[in-house]
């Protein structure tokens, strides 16, 4: 084996985010970007040498390029064994099965997950450790210290291109290139957790469904497992081809970036259950017929009814939800008498609670669900869950999130977000609402709403004794109410600014308000308190979920 060794000098701002570093397509093409950042992974893995890799992303503008590129580098830096999904596509939750089901050292996804692609778009990559999960901040801030002052990269000095398009096995230099499905292990996976005589039952009794994959990855999981392996209609997985640029589309399952599904739920002649999933096939947004449920409610009705499901028959051992995620999830752990863990925003803070056994259900409200069968959320597997709800209770999507309300409440959730800020005037902002907290406490702000508390949260890891400080700023009401602040990690431009609306009402004569009007008093608050239209600029939200 042939190895380059070649000079190159720091680049800045390659601090992984809560996701990986994520930067426009421009700025991965420049000469030795990418190199670096891979560079300063393995430098930061001590013991890689003669272990197993996993390779694969969503299949996004770059994405071959990049493949290329990696394969070269694992062989330069003693990697034995690189396992990349044919054609270089492997959705997250598939890469971080495959880590643990094959034993694999760890893995490099590539994927800016919900944010655009296409050669204006977006790019991403980040490291997943031995236990399929995202890399620790430990780590992301040594790789981050690694590539601010490193100096030479290596890199194999390939004579022929790698054929990474057919199954197979073959040589880079000293290093084996396994090519392999990317749907199977995830598919056996996913057959070992849910009811599929069930489901399939469910299809043939006539029922109809439609999957939006927008374009991306999850379309082949999608119609090798609803269409092939349950039997759905042909067509029930719709946009299921993957695209460089997801058809022009952006790749987020929300209501406002999912119109053509919205659509087809609508009216009384629409399917029984509707869902997408996004760019890397993480997240997941669940229908019903004229029906929209919220990621936070989605998580507490799995949660309710795990134990009807094959792989959770045995019970939970705990809930884990993002602070921003409503409150919804932690009625129903009260309910069964675990305990619900609030961490920071970012998967990675489930790991060693899924690890340490004191979790099984995690979720965010930014549309991800996922549970311990592997370190990632999962937006194909909550879907498949909620099949199996349907298919073995007989009820519908509207009709089991309703029964939830009525024996739970109704906690009225959204998000709204102030996108492309500039990042000092974004910063301004939170300096500002930091220092006000002290002050806040015992507010009136009328509508019967009174601030209990105002903190920056901080969180410390039950199992590892790490902790977390800024992650995000809440007001919490008398009536349990809540505004949470935060900047998101996962933008490319500017800086967003997330704010997290929740007001509960245990009255099922009032479950039925428009979402905005009943958080109307707390939006106006949330304006007042941080200021968000005198420091941002702007008239309003960029997008409302």
């Amino acid at each position: 084996m042939s190895i380059q060794t070649v000079p190159t000098r720091p680049f800045p701002g390659q601090r992984p985010g809560t996701s990986g570093l994520r930067k426009k397509v421009a700025v991965f093409q420049q000469p030795h970007y990418l190199e670096n950042f891979v560079q300063a992974v393995f430098d930061t893995l001590p013991g890689h040498e003669g272990q197993t890799l996993v390779l694969g992303g969503d299949g996004r503008f770059h994405n071959r390029v990049a493949v290329r590129t990696i394969l070269r580098m694992a062989a330069a830096n003693g990697f034995a064994r690189v396992l990349v999904g044919r054609g270089g596509l492997l959705s997250t939750p598939a890469v971080s099965a495959v880590i643990r089901g094959r034993g694999a050292f760890g893995g490099l996804i590539l994927s800016a997950s919900h944010n655009p692609g296409g050669p204006e778009g977006d790019f991403g990559i980040k490291y997943n450790a031995a236990n399929g999960g995202p890399a620790p901040e430990k780590l992301t801030e040594a790789i981050y210290a690694r590539s601010t002052e490193i100096a030479e990269y290596r890199i194999e000095d390939a004579g022929a291109d790698i054929d990474f398009d057919t199954l197979g096995t073959r040589t880079l230099g000293g290093m084996t290139v396994e090519v392999i499905d990317p749907v199977a292990d995830y598919a056996e996976l996913m057959q070992q957790l849910f009811d599929f005589d069930a489901m399939r039952a469910w299809f043939a009794a006539g029922h109809r469904m439609r999957f939006d994959a927008m374009s991306a990855v999850s379309g082949p999981y999608a119609r090798a497992i609803l269409e092939g392996r349950l039997g759905a209609p042909a067509g029930t997985v719709i946009n299921g081809e993957p695209l460089e640029d997801f058809g022009g589309h952006h790749p987020d399952p929300n209501p406002a970036h999912a119109a053509e599904l919205m659509a087809a739920m609508s009216g009384p002649g629409a399917p029984d259950f509707g869902a997408a999933s996004d760019g890397d096939a993480d997240r997941n947004m669940i229908l019903g017929r004229d029906f929209v449920v919220t990621p936070s409610d989605s998580l507490a009705v799995l949660a309710e009814h795990a134990t009807q499901v094959p792989g959770y028959r045995a019970g939970l051992a705990g809930i884990a939800r993002s602070m921003p995620t409503s409150r919804a999830a932690d009625k129903v752990a009260a309910a069964l008498g675990i305990p619900c863990h609030e961490t920071p925003t970012g998967w990675k803070f489930f790991g060693n609670l899924l690890d340490a056994g004191q979790a099984t259900l995690c979720g965010e409200e930014s549309y991800g669900t996922g549970s311990n069968h592997v370190r990632e959320k999962d937006g194909l597997w909550a879907v498949l869950f909620w099949l199996n709800l349907l298919a073995t209770t007989g009820r519908s999507v509207e009709d089991l999130v309703r029964a939830h309300w009525a024996r739970f409440g109704r906690h009225y959730y959204s998000r709204h977000d102030w996108e492309g800020i500039p990042s000092e005037r974004a910063d301004a902002l939170m300096a500002e609402l930091r220092a006000s907290l002290p002050a806040l406490a015992g507010r009136d702000c009328g509508d019967g709403l009174r601030i209990a508390s105002a903190d920056d949260f901080a969180y410390t890891d039950p199992v590892d004794g790490s902790v977390s400080t800024r992650q995000g700023v809440r007001l919490l009401f008398v009536d349990g109410s809540r505004i949470v602040f935060r900047l998101s990690g996962t933008g490319t431009e500017g800086a967003t600014l997330r704010v997290y609306l929740e007001r509960f009402d245990a009255d099922p004569a009032r479950h039925d308000q428009p979402v905005q009007q009943a958080l109307g008093a707390l939006i106006c608050i949330a304006d007042e308190v941080a200021g968000i239209r005198r420091h941002s600029g702007m008239e309003g939200p960029t997008v409302v979920t």
